[in-house]
């Protein structure tokens, strides 16, 4: 388990604290709140301790965000072995020019050893199995030490995230679940990383707006969906995290 809080609020507690941010969050005078007002709600009710950030490593504007209120936040990075390298060149770049805490979310298996087991290539025949062990349950595990996570989860990305809320209580993982960038597009991402000198994957600008696994993550075309290189050629569209 990740070195976050011990003893967490009764998961009751939490589930309340979540129905009620949500309610404040959407209903301010002059409609949704913002990125920095979501943030500043999870400070007001949240010891940074308690509060996990997870970060494919795409970017760091959600990273860089968050700790504008909550300076030496946890990142959870899902280092599932089958990263770009660039991937791992953008953390350390986060580690170095962030006020977080980079927390690697390892599998119970290496690579080598859940081939060992399931035979090679395991993310050619059964995505879904492959990212259940590499990612579904380490973050699981991860999140067991924290009462809130946030997410870049976008509205903009794909068909299955248009209603994604700012606040909700995470049923399979016991907390709170906090999407401060929902709204944003894809362009607004890139301009706030622009204006705040945040780090970003090269890949971004070479045709990968949404990266995951080497094997699994090809190109988009122009005006294509922006997940459409996720599993491409597959029916899966997500990799269970956010279901």
């Amino acid at each position: 388990m990740v070195e976050g809080i011990r003893a967490r609020r009764p998961a009751e507690e939490l589930q309340a604290l979540a129905a009620r941010g949500a309610s404040e969050l959407r209903s301010l005078a002059d409609g949704e709140a913002s990125a920095y007002e979501v943030v500043a709600w999870v400070a007001r009710n949240f010891a940074t301790e308690a509060a996990a950030v997870a970060c494919s490593m795409a970017d760091a504007v959600l990273p860089h965000v968050v700790a504008q209120s909550l300076p030496g936040v946890d990142v959870l990075f899902l280092d599932t072995g089958y990263h770009f390298a660039k991937t791992y060149e953008t953390r350390d770049l986060v580690a170095s020019a962030l006020d977080v805490r980079i927390v690697d979310v390892l599998p119970e298996q290496t690579v080598a050893e859940q081939d060992a087991e399931f035979g090679a290539r395991l993310f050619e025949r059964d995505p879904n199995l492959c990212c259940a062990r590499r990612k579904v349950a380490p973050l699981h595990a991860s999140l067991a030490g924290y009462e809130v996570w946030f997410t870049g989860v976008r509205r903009d990305e794909a068909p299955t995230r248009t209603n994604t809320p700012l606040v909700d209580w995470d049923e399979r993982n016991g907390l709170v679940k906090v999407n401060p960038l929902a709204a944003w597009s894809f362009d607004e991402l890139l301009d706030y990383a622009g204006a705040f000198g945040v780090p970003v994957n090269d890949l971004l600008g070479q045709g990968y707006p949404s990266i995951g696994c080497e094997p699994c993550t090809k190109p988009v075309a122009a005006g294509e969906d922006p997940r459409s290189g996720r599993w491409a050629g597959l029916s899966k569209t997500e990799c269970g995290l956010h279901l």
